[in-house]
């Protein structure tokens, strides 16, 4: 049996794929970083008249420690994904605890060089998250528990007592938690 794709058929499909991939990603909050694209269609979206309180308990390590994480993008994605939908930066309160295997993301330079044999490419996303108003936090316990000091990591960070205790404190505040 022989199947043939009428013309018209053909045109609705290349259409459907020109707009696809025609689009340019989109970083309406952090600059650079987590690219999104609208999505005419979508009739679920955040509500721009609400305020997003969001702790991310990122834990994660990078699949390939010479490029940028895929779990800390996607924090720049979560971040610009409200934006594109019209949720001001000022509506959008994120704080991100940073703990276990993810720890490795916030090395300094120096210190990411000596394990990775790279330069931090992650650096430049935490500079923009921050840029855009994240709060970005590292766990206390996993900085002992990897033997490591503040002067190792990202200036950037704040040292929590814990990630555990850093949920705790949040959560009852009202940011909805996201593990990445």
């Amino acid at each position: 049996m022989k199947y043939v794709l009428k013309p018209a058929l053909l045109v609705f499909f290349l259409s459907l794929a020109w707009q696809a991939y025609s689009q340019t990603p989109q970083f309406p909050i952090v600059k650079g970083f987590g690219g999104i694209y609208e999505i005419p269609d979508a009739s679920e979206r955040p509500d721009p008249s609400l305020e997003y309180k969001i702790l991310v308990d990122l834990s994660t390590g990078a699949d390939d420690n010479k490029q940028v994480s895929r779990w800390v993008d996607n924090i720049a994605r979560m971040m610009n994904l409200h934006g594109l939908a019209g949720v001001p930066g000022d509506r959008l309160k994120v704080k991100v605890v940073v703990h276990g295997g993810a720890i490795f993301t916030l090395l300094n330079d120096e210190n990411y060089q000596q394990r990775f044999e790279t330069s931090n490419p992650n650096l430049k996303v935490y500079e923009a998250l921050k840029a855009a108003g994240a709060d970005i936090m590292v766990c206390g316990q996993s900085m002992v528990a990897r033997n490591l000091k503040t002067a190792d990591l990202w200036p950037g960070v704040r040292v929590a007592h814990s990630a555990l205790t850093t949920i705790t404190t949040y959560v009852p505040q009202g940011y909805i938690l996201l593990k990445f």
